[in-house]
């Protein structure tokens, strides 16, 4: 695991790409997802948030394959109690042969202390709504849920979960 650079903008569009299509491909159809994909996951996309330095990722590698990555910045998602100065886990993503390993646990880990590297904030997750098993694993980071939203992926709106942690936990 390390900090990505620039030139891993290809290796985390593939990664990215791999992940969503792998674990939500089946809700949407397949011209949706692939615009989807050809704008949130293009090389391009990772080069602007690398480029940025309020956001931050972590490539996790496994020898030359990338099988992972977590995404953290600014919050950008849609409630009104949300701050400026909070940051939010945009992404979190490790493949299925990588799950369960511990890896997912450290690219979180790294994402948190870089949110608080000047001292605890407010931070946010959205998580799918029917993702049970990444709700358990934030909850017992101490998030909880503040609300909820519509995550659009071409003409499909999944109901995704907002989740929370106080600057005072």
């Amino acid at each position: 695991m390390r900090r990505a650079v620039p030139a891993d903008a290809e290796a985390l569009s593939r990664i990215g790409r791999r992940t969503f299509a792998d674990t939500f491909g089946h809700l949407y159809p397949a011209e949706d997802l692939e615009a989807f994909l050809d704008d949130s996951h293009a090389p391009q996309a990772y080069a602007r948030y690398l480029a940025d330095d309020a956001y931050a990722l972590w490539l996790l590698e496994d020898g030359d394959d990338a099988v992972g990555y977590a995404l953290a910045g600014p919050c950008g998602l849609p409630l009104a109690d949300v701050s400026p100065q909070d940051g939010e886990l945009k992404r979190l993503y490790v493949l299925p042969g990588m799950q369960n390993s511990g890896w997912g646990g450290r690219l979180f880990q790294a994402a948190m202390d870089w949110l608080e590297r000047n001292g605890p904030r407010t931070l946010w997750i959205s998580v799918w709504s029917e993702n049970v098993g990444a709700q358990r694993f934030y909850a017992r980071h101490g998030f909880e849920k503040a609300g909820e939203y519509e995550f659009p992926v071409g003409r499909v709106r999944d109901r995704e979960f907002i989740l929370r942690r106080g600057a005072d936990r």
